[in-house]
């Protein structure tokens, strides 16, 4: 009983915040100055997400050129700048990734 106490309040809780920001996102303006801003936020959780990864693969700061995450990774900048296509620049650069970390042992 406890575990779907638990599953309905999380239903509740994830449906409630969502529902109220899909009932009224036609309706609300935001200021040109804060839509701006929110246009920032994707890439900056990006970053924050995948700057640690590349760099701190092990927990520590890892600049080598032994490192495979972070050569894939800028093989994969390389490629956005190229292509300037999403799908082509995930599948080179786990390829790359792949090939380093698995086909050379890196």
């Amino acid at each position: 009983m406890t575990e779907f106490l638990l599953i309905a309040g999380m239903f509740v809780a994830t449906f409630s915040v969502r529902y109220v920001l899909f009932a009224v996102a036609g309706r609300v303006r935001f200021p040109p100055w804060l839509t701006t801003s929110l246009s920032f936020v994707p890439p900056a959780v990006l970053t924050a997400i995948i700057v640690p990864a590349v760099l701190l693969p092990r927990g520590e700061l890892w600049l080598g050129f032994d490192n495979p995450w972070l050569l894939s990774g800028l093989f994969a900048v390389l490629v956005s700048f190229w292509r300037r296509d999403l799908l082509t620049t995930i599948v080179l650069g786990m390829l790359c990734f792949m090939l380093l970390r698995f086909g050379l042992g890196l």
